[in-house]
């Protein structure tokens, strides 16, 4: 009896452990919208030397930000949000506090990390990935960009400033008031929305201004829209009911009883 009951012990304490990952195995997947700060572009140009998959030469683009805070326990491959798009460390010197990231051509069209809309000396809105047991103050954020929105205006309002984006419509069925959304990486509020318009409105607080790139824009540039996520699960997992009660209504009529 006494084996098998160390023999239970032991087995207890095995499988105790095997449910607990440590720490430092904790996947980095996803942000806050939390900016850690504000970097600066150092560079943003196309190079003919990266070396490919296969071994060949191509070319690509190369986008260099000069951060302090984001680089603390950076490794080469990790995960750094740039203005709210998720990139992939691909080398970064500790000393100078520069760090390169690849643009892929879909981040090149879809946001505003390009030579359209971002210059050498810009700021840009810094966050590094989460662990999977950090403290989340915003929201869930991919990094994935939706869209680039307009900024139509920027109003003072006491010490707070009204901002409106205009945003694409196909975007807008996630905009909803008091819902999230994240702007150039920052987590924020909607507080209005004007479907008619395709513009949404947020306020930045005195202290979000002054670590935000948002209030050092202009009414006319742009910002990237990332739309909560948690809408898009619930749409798709919504789209088979919706075409099968869109079904129903067509064949008995809208607001019907149906009965068998």
């Amino acid at each position: 009896p006494a084996a098998a009951a160390m023999r239970g012990s032991a087995v207890a304490a095995t499988m105790r452990r095997s449910t607990r990952a440590p720490a430092a195995s904790l996947p980095r997947a996803m942000f806050s919208g939390i900016v850690e700060e504000m970097g600066r572009v150092e560079s943003l140009a196309e190079r003919t030397d990266m070396k490919l998959w296969d071994g060949t030469i191509g070319s690509g683009w190369e986008l260099a930000v000069r951060g302090s805070t984001v680089l603390d326990g950076a490794t080469q491959g990790c995960s750094i949000a740039v203005n709210g798009v998720c990139l992939t460390v691909v080398d970064f010197d500790a000393g100078s506090g520069v760090f390169r990231v690849g643009l892929a051509p879909e981040t090149l069209r879809r946001t505003n990390l390009n030579p359209a809309a971002l210059k050498a000396g810009d700021a840009v809105n810094l966050e590094r990935a989460l662990p999977a047991d950090g403290r989340n103050s915003g929201h869930f954020v991919q990094g994935h960009v939706d869209a680039v929105g307009e900024l139509v205006s920027l109003t003072p309002d006491g010490d707070s400033l009204w901002v409106v984006v205009k945003a694409p419509r196909s975007l807008m069925k996630y905009i909803v008031p008091k819902g999230f959304i994240a702007v150039d990486g920052t987590s924020l509020t909607v507080c209005d929305v004007d479907y008619a318009a395709s513009t949404f409105s947020f306020m930045l607080i005195g202290y979000t201004q002054q670590h935000v790139v948002i209030p050092q824009k202009s009414a006319g540039l742009t910002v990237n829209l990332e739309a909560d996520v948690i809408g898009k699960y619930v749409e798709r997992s919504l789209a088979g009911l919706s075409e099968r009660v869109a079904a129903l209504e067509a064949k008995f009529g809208g607001g019907s009883t149906f009965s068998t």
